[in-house]
């Protein structure tokens, strides 16, 4: 298979933020696990010293700060500065069995921000539920 070449990653989880009904992120993951006091003290610690690096060197866009529904995601082309640095913070997910996702795209949604590490899409406030699709294998038959 030939390498695939993606912009955009985002790790998130299998919870739903409220206000944008889109998986939430590492970071809402983590402080949710230090204000439900699953994290110890050391964890949450070691959390904090991790936010408070981004708090300073990863610009808040202003629709985050705002509530607007939009979605966080990082650059992949100069990501490995922040994949260093959240590393702690998917081992802290890991030690308490909470599931995350690292997901790629191409196709984040409208941006409505950027920076140098990062990009902001609008989330599609349309929440889109399918039925079930008619399976697609074949139809087993008992020839005995």
């Amino acid at each position: 298979m030939s390498k695939l070449n993606f912009k955009y990653v985002r790790i998130q989880g299998k919870e739903l933020a409220r206000n944008t009904m889109y998986a939430k992120g590492i970071f809402s993951m983590c402080w949710q696990l230090i204000q439900d006091d699953v994290m110890d003290e050391e964890d949450a610690s070691l959390y904090k010293e991790i936010d408070s690096w981004f708090s300073e060197n990863l610009p808040w866009p202003p629709q985050c700060k705002n509530r607007e529904l939009v979605v966080c995601w990082f650059k992949t082309e100069n990501s490995d500065e922040m994949m260093k640095m959240i590393r702690p913070a998917l081992w802290l997910l890991e030690k308490y069995n909470h599931p995350y996702f690292l997901v790629y795209t191409n196709t984040p949604g409208e941006i409505v921000y950027e920076d140098k590490y990062q990009i902001v899409a609008k989330v599609d406030g349309k929440l889109q539920i399918d039925e079930l699709q008619p399976s697609w294998s074949p139809v087993d038959t008992d020839e005995s």
